[in-house]
C-alpha cells in the first residue's frame, strides 16, 4: 500500500489543536459577559500557549516582510506588521457560536501599546502569585483570536487554502470560508 503524503502547516494545526481545548472549556464555562474575568489553571495554560506561538509567528512573520527588522519583541512586531497591514489594530476575529467578536490587536493603534492579552501573560508568567487573575477567559479568547488572525496573514502567501476551517473563529478582513477550507483575501 501506497500512503502519499503532503507538506502540511504545522503552525495551522497547532492553533487547532489550541481551538480545540476551547471548545472544550467552552462546556465548563459559558464565553458570556458574566464569565470574562474568570481565572482558572486551564485558562493559564491557553494564555500562556497561544501567547508563546503569537511570539514564534509574528517573529517569523515580520522576518517574511522584512528581512532587516530584527523584530523580536511585542512593540517591535507591532511596529512591523502594523505598518504592513495598515488595519491590523481594526480587525476583528468572530465566534459565531457564542455571538463574539474579538478585537486583539486594538492596541496596536498606539505605539508602544502591547495588547493586554499580551501584558497579563507576562505577568502571569514572572509574578504569577500576584497575578494569577489575569489568566481570565477574555485575555485566553483575545489571545486565541490574535494568534487566528497572525496565522492568516502567514499563510496567506500559499496557492492553496488551509484546511480544515476553525470550528471556533473566522474573520471577514482577511480570509473566508468556502466549505471546508479557509480562502485567502488579498491584505
Amino acid at each position: 500500500m501506497v500512503i502519499e503524503t503532503a507538506k502540511i502547516p504545522k503552525h495551522w494545526n497547532y492553533f487547532l489543536c489550541i481551538e480545540d481545548d476551547l471548545l472544550h472549556l467552552s462546556r465548563w464555562i459559558e464565553f458570556a459577559p458574566e464569565n470574562f474575568g474568570c481565572f482558572s489553571v486551564e485558562l493559564a495554560r491557553l494564555l500562556m500557549t497561544c501567547s508563546s506561538e503569537v511570539d514564534v509567528v509574528a517573529k517569523a512573520l515580520c522576518a517574511r516582510i522584512s528581512q532587516t527588522a530584527a523584530a523580536s519583541s511585542i512593540n517591535r512586531y507591532r511596529d512591523v506588521l502594523a505598518s504592513h497591514y495598515r488595519n491590523m489594530p481594526q480587525n476583528r476575529v468572530f465566534a459565531p457560536r457564542y455571538g463574539l467578536t474579538l478585537s486583539p490587536w486594538t492596541n496596536w493603534a498606539e505605539p508602544n501599546s502591547p495588547p493586554d492579552w499580551w501584558l497579563a501573560n507576562n505577568k502571569i508568567k514572572h509574578h504569577r502569585d500576584e497575578n494569577f487573575h489575569l489568566a481570565s477567559l477574555q485575555h485566553t479568547l483575545n489571545a486565541a483570536a490574535g494568534l487566528f488572525t497572525l496565522l492568516i496573514l502567514y499563510y496567506s502567501d500559499r496557492s492553496k487554502p488551509l484546511t480544515p476551517v476553525p470550528r471556533l473563529f473566522h474573520s471577514e478582513k482577511y480570509a473566508y470560508r468556502d466549505g471546508d477550507m479557509l480562502v485567502f483575501l488579498p491584505s
